[in-house]
């Protein structure tokens, strides 16, 4: 794409497009801001990295609007945006060649039970195993070794990258992504604890629903319900390596990144934002838009919208941080009393 059609493609997603510089370079690529070579687009949308304007050899760079590039046009072309961030989003899935996870068609190795329903477009992997009864929606695209278990619905444009395991009843909605080793509706961890110290199995007998527009990374594991469903909310983002235990609940457009651990019956808001390591305990609720850092440990409710949590136990970050500036204090406090144990002493003698 030269750079004039680059300004026009963002146009479509942006009210003001400025460009500043040439307009014909033809662009081959996106890059890093550091590693970018003649011929390629990189972006910068955090201030620290403003300082590589003056080495970069990319020939086009995404700013934000109220950054003077009059320095260094001479080299490079920008365009300024309001969202470069966003902005270069577009321009990857732009230059992003498709991955081939299945070719077109059933694979001959696949084994498809009976009653089996199958859109158009579908693509099935080798050695993929759909169970009895399973739906499957229009244009899905099922990598190898893929197993879903009987009665499994997925929606249409949905992805499920080689070695994905769905349980029997799960729900995928449409244009869904799961990623490799997966796994969706296992039991929960339930155990009713006996006298003599045993534990007794609890059925699993729920399912597991996920929403449209939902993407699960690498080996997350998401539980089916003791009873009912375990839900996942459109348009929630889940990392590598995450735990949502059974009966929960997780908000639209809520994400929640890798190693956070959420247990049974925990009730997460619409766009919540879960930093990595996070432990939830059980039967908690968070309300909508809460913030919560990484390696924090949530053991009671936050129903105030918005507020953003830190520590173990997490608290408001406001207040984490006193708690922090005191604990970091504590030896000169500690000294300081010492000191004062000692005045008191020879006053009490004088």
């Amino acid at each position: 794409m030269t750079i004039q059609e680059i300004k026009d493609y963002l146009g479509r997603f942006f009210d003001s497009v400025e460009l500043a510089g040439n307009t014909d370079v033809l662009i081959s690529g996106p890059a890093k801001i550091e590693s970018a070579q003649k011929g390629q687009v990189s972006f910068i949308a955090n201030d620290k990295y403003v300082r590589h304007l003056a080495t970069t050899a990319a020939s086009l760079v995404i700013v934000h609007k109220s950054v003077c590039v009059d320095d260094f046009i001479q080299n490079t072309s920008f365009l300024k945006v309001a969202d470069p961030y966003t902005a270069f989003v577009f321009l990857l899935q732009k230059f992003a060649t498709p991955r081939i996870i299945a070719q077109k068609g059933i694979a001959p190795s696949a084994v498809i039970g009976n009653d089996v329903s199958i859109g158009d477009g579908v693509s099935i992997g080798e050695f993929a195993v759909i169970g009895d009864r399973c739906r499957i929606g229009s244009n899905t695209v099922i990598g190898a070794h893929t197993v879903l278990l009987h009665d499994v619905a997925v929606g249409d444009d949905t992805v499920f990258f080689p070695n994905v395991t769905c349980y029997d009843g799960t729900v995928v909605g449409k244009r869904v992504v799961i990623h490799s080793g997966s796994v969706i509706g296992a039991d929960g961890f339930g155990f009713a604890p006996q006298k003599n110290g045993s534990y007794i199995k609890i059925p699993q007998m729920g399912i597991v629903e996920i929403g449209d527009d939902v993407e699960i990374g690498a080996n997350a594991t998401i539980d089916r319900a003791t009873m009912g469903s375990t839900v996942i909310g459109r348009g929630a983002k889940i990392d590598n390596l995450v735990q949502i235990a059974h009966n929960c609940s997780i908000g639209e457009d809520t994400v929640i990144a890798a190693q956070a651990g959420i247990s049974g019956s925990v009730n997460i808001g619409n766009q919540c934002m879960i930093g990595g390591q996070a432990g939830f305990a059980g039967h908690l609720e968070l309300a909508d838009r809460i913030q919560v850092a990484a390696q924090s440990g949530i053991s009671k409710s936050f129903l105030q919208p918005g507020i953003a949590l830190r520590g173990y136990p997490a608290q408001p970050m406001r207040d984490q941080l006193k708690h922090e500036a005191m604990l970091r204090n504590l030896g000169a406090m500690r000294e300081k009393l010492n000191q004062l144990e000692i005045e008191m002493k020879e006053l009490k003698k004088a």
